[in-house]
């Protein structure tokens, strides 16, 4: 059994599920999503309760608590100004206290093979920046070296929460789409074997990736009190016409600082993993000039930056509800 971290909006709290195994299939409505050629994912789903219930559990208290908690503490308006010692220090906390997980790519042929700068992604990760489930799924892919289509749901989500409960039953996350095998998958343990058995190229997830201690699951979240956990008030309604994209990888402080924002934003990105020893690294020393992240692109507006302190500002004036 594992815990699972979901946040409801009906309710305005957040909680953990335990569940078991079911594998069911659900059909996928094709103007949302690409499904392949019978038009229908394999659901592979650890659950066998009613979604609808909340389970009772010390994680669910503790979730309970600690949301609305971390909220008071958030310092406001993430659009506001920020004291970047603060910001820097507490999100290199954070990473420290994930040690060395998400901080490199461990597939072999990572290292001697490039990629095409405009690959097809086929994973897509619905998730948000403050959940530890969300973050082990992240940190995998960075180690597995993978792009990756992430669809922000912070609490309070508009678009992508529904999309989520449509395509697999509940409003759950992490939750991924494989358009490769037409698969999609709840529960961050079974993701992140899942990733490694099929891009893993026979590795096995290390245990930190796998059994993360309450401990450090949970230091980042609360370091950061709460950041990319939920929607800002003045959040655009629509998504831009073109996906944004970020050049990252998880442990990354100052990248970090940026996923919450597209979070709280909830704005829909290519994530491009540019850990150490990455295939994309000569795309980012082509793109940047550097093989510093972050490094974001506006493809709707041809903005593009290096610099956390000025892609912030840049995107809560752009995809703030007042602008569009």
């Amino acid at each position: 059994m594992s815990f699972q971290c979901s946040i409801s909006n009906s309710v305005h709290h957040s909680f953990c599920g335990i569940t078991s195994n079911t594998i069911t299939t659900f059909p996928i409505s094709t103007s949302k999503l690409k499904c392949s050629s019978n038009n229908r994912f394999k659901v592979l789903a650890k659950s066998n309760s009613d979604p609808t219930q909340q389970p009772t559990s010390s994680s669910t208290s503790l979730l309970s608590f600690l949301c609305p908690l971390l909220k008071l503490f958030s310092g406001g308006d993430p659009s506001g100004q920020r004291n970047s010692s603060l910001e820097l220090a507490t999100s290199s906390l954070a990473s420290v206290s994930r040690f060395a997980w998400g901080r490199k790519s461990i597939v072999e042929s990572a290292q001697n093979n490039e990629v095409d700068s405009n690959p097809p992604i086929s994973l897509q990760l619905f998730e948000f920046e403050a959940c530890p489930f969300c973050r082990r799924v992240r940190e995998a892919m960075t180690e597995l070296d993978l792009s990756v289509e992430v669809y922000p749901c912070p609490k309070g989500s508009v678009r992508h929460r529904e999309t989520v409960r449509k395509t697999g039953g509940k409003e759950m996350f992490p939750f991924l789409i494989d358009q490769n095998n037409g698969v999609t998958m709840y529960e961050s343990s079974d993701i992140v074997k899942y990733l490694f058995e099929q891009y893993g190229e026979g590795r096995s997830p290390s245990l930190g990736l796998l059994e993360s201690t309450i401990f450090t699951g949970w230091m980042p979240t609360i370091l950061r009190a709460g950041r990319g956990m939920t929607l800002w008030e003045c959040s655009g309604v629509d998504p831009p016409p073109r996906k944004l994209e970020l050049f990252s990888y998880e442990n990354n402080p100052n990248a970090r600082i940026v996923r919450e924002a597209l979070c709280e934003l909830e704005l829909p990105y290519i994530l491009r993993n540019v850990g150490e020893g990455s295939r994309r690294t000569k795309l980012l020393l082509d793109a940047s000039g550097s093989k510093e992240v972050p490094y974001f692109v506006d493809h709707n507006t041809g903005f593009q930056s290096g610099d956390y302190k000025i892609i912030l500002p840049y995107l809560f004036k752009t995809y703030s509800s007042a602008n569009l």
